[in-house]
């Protein structure tokens, strides 16, 4: 997973061919003036790297605003968008039960560092409706989140290495933020500047979709493993969807040797459903984390799980865990708005089997050319592979040179006012905001820039 993300933030200026595009590209001069500017500013122009456009065509897309599925940027284009905050955005952009909220709360100010029953009013509205958490601790970020669960997780077992897994991303927390070795089971090596060794020595980095892996590495450090941490279906790096019986053995194995099971929801989580990968699987988490998706799209937080184990996190126990935005009350009325409408019947339902259409068209179509192209789909998210295997599961497997189709892709389709992620690695979700006119309109272009992708 490191290494693709070092090759996605890698300085990449070249530039497609002249002509080699069927339609004329948009204009992005506002946007570039911007991006030149921003580059003053911050390193690389950007406050979060994927956004600097390096692993596709052209200069970073300056967002000016957005509305359903729908956004525009600097320049005046309008786009079709897959992207959506990177998945929080599950109603869509500025949906107006969300912004009612938010506007409705804020009159009454915006931080206090102090408890609000806005709080008690969105922790009461997960709990009652997911199963898998009975006490939780809101947070300012998926990744502050994911931080807190590692340490809580050390704390309850007394233990300190952690276990992740090759092609899954859990934030820039030092201690996961590594890479595999070499061998079957191996130590992480640091894949950033400023973490030091030891840091990564305390994280083992195993491949997906291999047991004998995981069992190897409980043999050799049994009574040193805190924790398997791992994301509830991997979106970071593809969409690598798990089988059902790996996902058991690997509950299993844990509850054998008193190790944490925790489950990265950042992405997942009331994504596929209100209780995310974990009711997927059905498999029980002992902790799991969410992201900005409980929140709107705001920044947010959480992690939670079995209140024996949530015990542990002070005021009530020994592992500190604190954060001065830590349930915000715009963020909580944003996701007291947005997890209502999720909670609503047939929400999911309607939701997934509409992306469900949309992907299974798009596979018809690549199937009826021939072309090396698989769509990947679990619940409202997706992900397009340049590649003929049905059952992609690890991140070896996935060819990095195919990429180059997805640069192709990327720029014709921002050419026909559809935008998805600035890189191939990355998933698509479909809202509940995108009409059948959009998902059709999207399929048009992404037939049409298929045909170029592969005309090449």
């Amino acid at each position: 997973m490191l290494d693709s993300i070092k090759k996605i933030f890698s300085n990449n200026e070249e530039e497609l061919p002249v002509n080699s595009s069927s339609k004329p590209d948009i204009s992005r001069a506002k946007s570039a003036e911007l991006y030149e500017k921003a580059k003053t500013y911050f390193p690389g122009g950007v406050n979060s790297p994927v956004r600097a456009f390096k692993s596709v065509y052209g200069t970073p897309l300056f967002i000016s605003k957005g509305d359903g599925c729908t956004i525009w940027d600097a320049d005046d284009n309008q786009f079709i968008d897959f992207c959506g905050s990177w998945g929080p955005l599950i109603l869509g952009h500025n949906h107006p039960k969300v912004r009612e909220k938010v506007v409705s709360v804020m009159q009454n100010g915006m931080s206090f560092g102090a408890p609000t029953a806005l709080e008690n009013e969105l922790a009461e509205l997960i709990i009652k409706n997911n199963s898998f958490v009975e006490k939780i601790r809101f947070t300012s970020s998926g990744t502050e989140a994911v931080m807190s669960a590692i340490r809580l997780a050390r704390g309850f077992t007394g233990r300190n290495k952690i276990i992740k897994f090759e092609g899954c991303y859990h934030g820039h927390t030092d201690s996961l933020l590594v890479k595999a070795g070499s061998g079957l089971v191996t130590f992480g090596e640091t894949s950033s500047a400023g973490i030091p060794p030891a840091f990564a020595n305390e994280t083992l980095v195993l491949p997906l979709n291999d047991l004998n892996a995981l069992k190897e590495a409980f043999a050799s450090f049994k009574e040193d493993i805190a924790a398997v941490i791992i994301e509830g279906i991997p979106a970071n790096n593809g969409l690598l969807i798990q089988d059902k019986e790996y996902i058991h053995a690997l509950r299993e194995i844990c509850t054998e040797n008193k190790a944490l099971l925790i489950f990265d929801e950042v992405i997942t989580g009331f994504r596929l459903g209100f209780e995310g990968a974990a009711a997927y699987y059905d498999v029980v988490p002992d902790l799991v984390t969410y992201g900005k998706i409980i929140g709107g799209g705001l920044p947010v937080g959480m992690f939670g799980g079995k209140a024996e184990i949530m015990g542990m996190i002070s005021p009530d126990g020994g592992v500190y865990q604190g954060g001065t935005l830590s349930g915000n009350p715009v963020a909580m009325a944003a996701g007291i708005a947005q997890l209502t409408e999720l909670s609503k019947s047939g929400f999911y339902k309607d939701l997934n089997k509409k992306a469900e259409e949309f992907c299974e068209s798009l596979q018809r179509f690549a199937s009826a050319r021939n072309y090396q192209f698989k769509v990947f789909n679990v619940g409202s998210i997706f992900w397009f592979a340049f590649s003929d295997n049905p059952a992609i599961k690890t991140a070896a497997e996935i060819d990095p040179a195919s990429m180059e189709k997805y640069k192709v892709l990327h720029r014709e389709l921002l050419n026909r006012g559809i935008y998805f992620g600035p890189s191939g690695y990355e998933v698509g979700f479909v809202s509940s905001a995108h009409t059948k006119i959009d998902l059709e309109k999207a399929k048009r272009a992404i037939f049409d820039s298929l045909d170029i992708v592969f005309r090449k």
